[in-house]
């Protein structure tokens, strides 16, 4: 292990961060902007996003064959802009993110069933001004497990709303990817600390029960 990251992790464990909250009661799968144009390393893609996306294949088999509640997310921009705001304002590219821009759809490896939940979303976070926790509460969830993209992005946006709004959050790490490596490992590290436990897909599946 790198000595820079031995240091920073023994320095926050003596903080206090980084305690796993652990797997407890109904486990909901949420599975962030695995879309056409993220998979599209020439649109919002590239660095290890299809990695994430055929990983995460395997996982969504899991959660439906456990019968898992399972949401996934679009970002969907009016198709007159008229719901532009400042994540637009930053990143002008998503307002072309409309509802019939086949870049907005997710992607077929991992196309929803009859049942999930699919949200439409114009921040970052699947919380944010969305009916999420709602659903996630009205179908007894407890701990969110997270896939997506991107890990720096909508994914961190994500698992910070889903702790602050009393989920337990696990991140996948094999199962998130970013555009670039450097961002992805960061806010693995990040997340792994203040918000959420972050497991790889392997050690996640054995944690489960009737796994």
């Amino acid at each position: 292990m790198d000595t820079d990251l031995q240091r920073d992790e023994a320095r926050y464990k003596a903080q206090g961060f980084g305690n796993e909250m652990g797997i407890v009661g109904k486990v909901g799968l949420l599975l962030v902007d695995f879309v056409n144009g993220f998979a599209d390393p020439q649109a919002f893609g590239g660095g290890n996003i299809p990695q994430a996306i055929a990983r995460s294949t395997t996982l969504l088999a899991h959660a439906r064959r456990l019968g898992w509640a399972v949401a996934h997310t679009r970002i969907v921009f009016a198709d007159d802009g008229a719901d532009a705001n400042i994540f637009s304002l930053k990143v002008p590219t998503m307002l072309g993110l409309t509802e019939h821009n086949p870049a907005s759809a997710i992607v077929a490896e991992l196309a929803p069933e009859p049942g999930e939940y699919v949200v439409r979303k114009t921040v970052p976070s699947a919380f944010s001004g969305t009916p999420l926790a709602a659903w996630f509460v009205t179908h007894g969830v407890q701990t969110v497990v997270v896939a997506g993209c991107v890990t720096s992005g909508c994914v961190r946006a994500s698992v910070l709303d889903a702790m602050q709004a009393g989920f337990r959050p696990v991140v996948v790490s094999d199962c998130v990817g970013d555009r670039a490596i450097g961002p992805h490992e960061a806010n693995l590290f990040d997340m792994a600390q203040k918000c959420g436990d972050v497991l790889d897909l392997d050690t996640l599946l054995s944690r489960l029960p009737n796994h």
